[in-house]
């Protein structure tokens, strides 16, 4: 925006129609958020611009959310190729045996309670393509509502991931973790964990949620976490220390 190449043109719920008309704005995509405010997307197809609006947050396999840039890219030939190496990069690992490692995947909240993924979110079968076991697969309830996620607490978690192999930390709402001292500050109970005892806890780089396009990545680097090979290599995952 500072350098001039994009034009704030006002929030989803309050657009500036004027400058969207007077720039030439010939298609509008839009999150699922727009749907709170449906006026905004009538008003905008009323001025003659049509509508996408982008649901890949609602697709529950992995692929399915990458597949999304044979849409959104004016250039199918190459969206094609891309989808296609990251599935190459993948499917030697789903020839393997499961490593048998269980995983929790998680984040605590300024309340104390614990954010964890529903068992059949993206996340947790990218968990099990990588070859882990989701610790809170008989914990958590798979479909209660359309949220991918959920807060449990602390009790709960404690009993359904304590001996789980490998502890993941979410960082996308409270930023990231760099030492162990910072996840027990978060709450003193992780220390009892059997990841925590054996130093097998790590953090997800911030922009792992924005980074859609590497999907194959991600998977590989959990693989990495899940089999201890390569972990020096990691893009979307460092270890607390």
């Amino acid at each position: 925006i500072e350098a001039g190449n994009m034009i704030y043109a006002g929030k989803y719920s309050a657009p500036d129609y004027e400058c969207i008309l007077n720039e030439g704005c010939n298609l509008a995509i839009e999150n699922t958020m727009i749907y709170h405010t449906p006026e905004v997307k009538e008003k905008l197809e009323e001025l003659g611009i049509p509508v996408l609006v982008e649901r890949s947050s609602y697709e529950t396999h992995p692929l399915g959310r990458l597949e999304w840039i044979k849409l959104l890219f004016d250039a199918l030939d190459e969206a094609n190729a891309y989808f296609d190496s990251q599935v190459e990069q993948i499917t030697p690992l789903l020839d393997q045996a499961n490593t048998g490692k269980t995983v929790a995947f998680f984040s605590v909240n300024s309340s104390g309670a614990i954010n964890v993924r529903k068992p059949g979110d993206y996340i947790t079968q990218m968990i099990t393509m990588a070859g882990g076991n989701y610790a809170l697969a008989d914990v958590v309830p798979e479909e209660e509502n359309a949220l991918s996620t959920m807060n449990m607490q602390m009790e709960s978690f404690y009993a359904g991931a304590k001996d789980a192999d490998v502890l993941i930390y979410n960082s996308t709402i409270d930023g990231e973790l760099q030492t162990l001292d910072e996840l027990l500050a978060k709450s003193p109970l992780l220390a009892d964990f059997k990841a925590v005892k054996n130093g097998n806890v790590w953090c997800t780089e911030q922009s792992l949620f924005q980074s859609a396009m590497g999907l194959g990545g991600m998977i590989q680097d959990f693989h990495a976490v899940f089999t201890g090979e390569n972990t020096d290599d990691l893009h979307y995952l460092h270890q607390l220390t």
